[in-house]
């Protein structure tokens, strides 16, 4: 067989709520999740040892390859289906790392795909979800990388949902942020106790529903990392913004704009502005 492809897209947070803490530790979260047209690349070339080799922009930040999440979700199937064919993997990291764009999760979940393909699975056999949640909270929703509810700590997803297509900018300071250092700023209690259902399907809709639901882990990145609070700031100072917010855990942050090209004239204009951060104008959705 020749050599295989799958993009990896960047996971959106569109909301994020936390709703408690477990007694294992973790967070019980609820998410409106979507998907950037930001992504790695992940190749795999059929044979007989697993290997992954990483290029790109951020291959230097994306840490030792043994602790990569494309060998992980490697590992992980294996140990569930006797026999798995792999081979030589070839990562394209375009996304930023610790970035809050779920771009480790994103090229695992990229890695699955690529290894059902191969070996003839079905996209919705369990034993490639079981093998997702096994790799990471984050790697189920980006096994299929469609819209969807996500709720537990990632493990609960609705049905896919049909968004629109939101026209947007990232900004990223060049400041990478680990997610368990937000959670440890957490203090709780943001006050929003209304939980997501009924999302809109119209972008208008979208927006104004969004406004009414954010993102409860922003202050605790900002007092880990105040320049986000410069990057917010930055972002609703384009023309025609309607919507700020936190990616994730940040440290990205992104705006919503009434069209692609005034996202791309936003990019342009904020990339000009501060060329020590890492600016892409892409649609959600």
């Amino acid at each position: 067989m020749s050599e295989l492809t799958e993009k990896a897209p960047a996971k959106i947070n569109l909301t994020l709520r936390v709703l408690g803490r477990r007694d294992d530790g973790y967070h019980e979260l609820e998410s409106l999740v979507a998907f950037a047209a930001l992504a790695d690349k992940l190749d795999l070339e059929p044979g007989r040892d697993t290997t992954l080799q990483i290029i790109g922009p951020f291959a230097e930040a994306s840490g030792p390859v043994a602790d990569n999440l494309v060998l992980k979700a490697a590992a992980a199937l294996r140990a569930r289906i006797d026999g798995l064919e792999a081979g030589r993997f070839v990562l394209e990291k375009n996304i930023p790392t610790a970035a809050g764009l779920g771009g480790g999760s994103a090229d695992a979940g990229a890695a699955l795909r690529l290894l059902a393909r191969l070996n003839g699975i079905m996209p919705d056999d369990p034993r490639l979800a079981s093998a997702a949640l096994a790799v990471g909270a984050d790697v189920p929703v980006c096994l299929a990388a469609r819209a969807r509810i996500m709720r537990g700590v990632g493990e609960v997803l609705s049905p896919p949902l049909a968004l629109p297509q939101l026209a947007a900018v990232f900004a990223n300071p060049g400041v990478p942020l680990a997610t368990r250092d937000v959670f440890a700023r957490y203090a709780g209690g943001n006050g929003n106790n209304r939980f997501l259902h009924n999302v809109p399907g119209r972008p208008d809709a979208l927006i104004g529903f969004l406004t009414e639901h954010g993102n409860d882990l922003t202050q605790a990145a900002i007092a880990c990392a105040p320049v986000i609070g410069e990057v917010l700031i930055a972002l609703r100072a384009l023309p025609g913004v309607r919507l700020t917010r936190m990616a994730g855990s940040g440290p990205t942050c992104f705006a919503l704009f009434p069209t692609p090209g005034e996202a791309e004239a936003g990019a342009r204009r904020l990339q000009a502005d501060r060329k020590d951060w890492w600016v892409k104008a892409a649609t959600i959705g």
